[in-house]
């Protein structure tokens, strides 16, 4: 074997053995160090020149790229899942008849449509879903995040916050939990516009808590500026709400009819 592809082999056996020990300082360093390693292979995107190697090559990289990916869920790192995705990308697509499918690629690719979910990116979303086949469609890792989406569209928010438990695999988890945050802050959002105070049972409720101590804890952590007095929930101190300003209705339609007799006169 080529002495540099021996070399990322064996970095990338001490990045697994890493990964499975959950020592992401360590992963993280190597991942460095390998993806320095792959600049060397000309194989590789976007020259895909026909080496010696090529197909080992393109193999080891894509495992590489997957793992990235993977960590930076476990690491909870948006910028980075974004980096190693794209980097990821041309495997799946442009590599595709140079290598064999990989059996993680449905698993990540609904991934990548939970993260623009989660971050409102609704048109990259439908537009990542044009790319892929009937066939991928179909599978139970992007079918979960279709259904979601269209959950999340129609507003049934107890489905979205359900599907946790449904979820295709325990890396989903990350995004679904970030997911029923933005919920909740949507639905916290519109209850403050809409009301003053309501009940601790009606605010658990509408912000789909099981218990109130969990709402209490998402008040404190979230919400400081909201007041848990009496059985209420008090939002935005409502008591501190400008009052009203009055309308000069009179005045505006006296103006209105002068405007309209200079016209005619005009005309």
């Amino acid at each position: 074997m080529d002495p540099q592809l021996t070399e990322v082999s064996q970095q990338l056996e001490r990045f697994k053995a890493a990964f499975v020990r959950k020592d992401y300082n360590t992963c993280s360093d190597l991942l460095s160090r390998l993806k320095v390693l792959l600049t060397k292979f000309t194989s590789l995107p976007p020259l895909f020149e026909n080496t010696p190697n090529a197909a080992q090559e393109l193999a080891i990289a894509r495992d590489i790229y997957e793992h990235a990916v993977v960590l930076s869920v476990k690491t909870e790192d948006q910028d980075a899942f974004e980096r190693d995705f794209f980097q990821l990308k041309p495997y799946y697509v442009d590599a595709r008849n140079r290598l064999p499918p990989s059996p993680q690629e449905n698993l990540i690719l609904g991934l990548n449509l939970l993260r623009l979910l989660v971050q409102n990116r609704i048109a990259e979303f439908h537009t990542e879903l044009e790319l892929l086949s009937s066939a991928t469609l179909d599978n139970p890792c992007i079918k979960h995040a279709v259904e979601l989406e269209q959950s999340f569209m129609e507003g049934a928010y107890n489905r979205v916050l359900s599907a946790r438990q449904t979820a295709p695999d325990a890396t989903y988890v990350y995004f679904m939990d970030l997911l029923a945050k933005t919920i909740r802050d949507e639905i916290a959002g519109c209850s403050e516009k809409a009301y003053d105070y309501v009940s601790i049972s009606d605010a658990r409720q509408m912000l789909l808590f099981s218990s109130d101590q969990e709402l209490l804890t998402y008040v404190n952590e979230e919400h400081p500026e909201w007041e848990v007095k009496d059985g209420f929930v008090v939002f935005q101190k409502a008591k501190e709400t400008a009052p009203c300003k009055e309308i000069p209705s009179l005045q505006l339609i006296n103006q209105t009819l002068s405007y309209a007799r200079e016209l005619e006169r005009i005309v």
